[in-house]
């Protein structure tokens, strides 16, 4: 299967909102060959599984992972009756992760231009006609 040839800004925005998260790239691996649900990223359980840094309430972790989706990274996963609280990798996602694997799984480091800009692209969305 050929890869899907992203535009450099949607790669560099998807990796600098990576960058900024509070996920470990662990979280990125398990997504590959599986589903993760929210529950497993959340409080205790998301440092014991290696997905986060510290401790993550369900809402900041939902926020954080809504917008890994706004930027392509991640997908929620179907059931038969709709939505779950499951998330996995898009192409976009995937290869993000084998550029990642490629380095040696580095921790995400950012600085605070990174998450400047990161903060405009999250809040200050404009209209794709613009």
């Amino acid at each position: 299967m050929e890869a899907i040839d992203y535009p450099s800004k949607t790669r560099q925005r998807a990796e600098r909102a990576l960058r900024c998260s509070p996920f470990r790239p662990k979280l990125l691996a398990d997504m590959r060959s599986q589903s993760v649900s929210l529950r497993a990223i959340t409080e205790d359980r998301g440092i014991h599984n290696g997905y986060t840094r510290s401790p993550l309430s369900e809402l900041t972790a939902d926020g954080e992972l809504m917008w890994l989706m706004a930027v392509g990274l991640l997908r929620r996963e179907v059931d038969g009756q709709g939505l779950t609280d499951s998330f996995r990798l898009t192409p976009l996602g995937r290869q993000l992760l084998k550029k990642i694997e490629a380095e040696g799984f580095p921790d995400f480091q950012s600085g605070l231009r990174d998450h400047i800009y990161n903060a405009l692209s999250r809040w200050l969305r404009f209209p794709g006609w613009l």
